[in-house]
């Protein structure tokens, strides 16, 4: 028999959060757009078709060579809009700047990932059950 569940069962739930008062919603609310307070225009675009074709993600949205995924490529390279268009070989070499590093044995030895010892991999390996046998 499970006590606490039978007791759970009689006793009525009340919330821990009372709330003082009726709730009045405002009569009248203002549902206009508005621009954003932090827009750097302060004012909204004409339509979708004009804020879509000045919007950036990742690269400009429309305009001009803007081709759509599901279009057949007019050339030999599958472009997909203006991102991934142009093979990596064609961008030319890439070489880090100073004080940036592509790997993190390109760093001082002390930031390198530490060696596992042949003990360490063999308590891996057993569980930890090998270091108290």
């Amino acid at each position: 028999m499970r006590p606490s569940l039978i007791l759970r069962a009689t006793q009525h739930r009340t919330p821990l959060i009372k709330f003082i008062g009726k709730h009045n919603p405002p009569k009248t609310l203002d549902h206009t757009p508005k621009p954003h307070p932090a827009s750097p225009t302060h004012s909204l675009p004409d339509s979708f078709k004009t804020y879509r074709s000045k919007a950036q993600q990742h690269g400009p949205l429309g305009g001009q060579g803007h081709a759509s995924p599901f279009q057949a490529p007019t050339s030999g390279i599958m472009t997909y809009g203006r991102i991934g268009g142009t093979p990596g070989e064609l961008l030319g070499p890439v070489e880090p700047k100073d004080g940036e590093y592509f790997d993190r044995n390109d760093l001082p030895k002390r930031f390198w990932r530490a060696q596992w010892t042949e003990e360490e991999i063999e308590a891996v390996n057993s569980g930890g059950a090998g270091l108290f046998a």
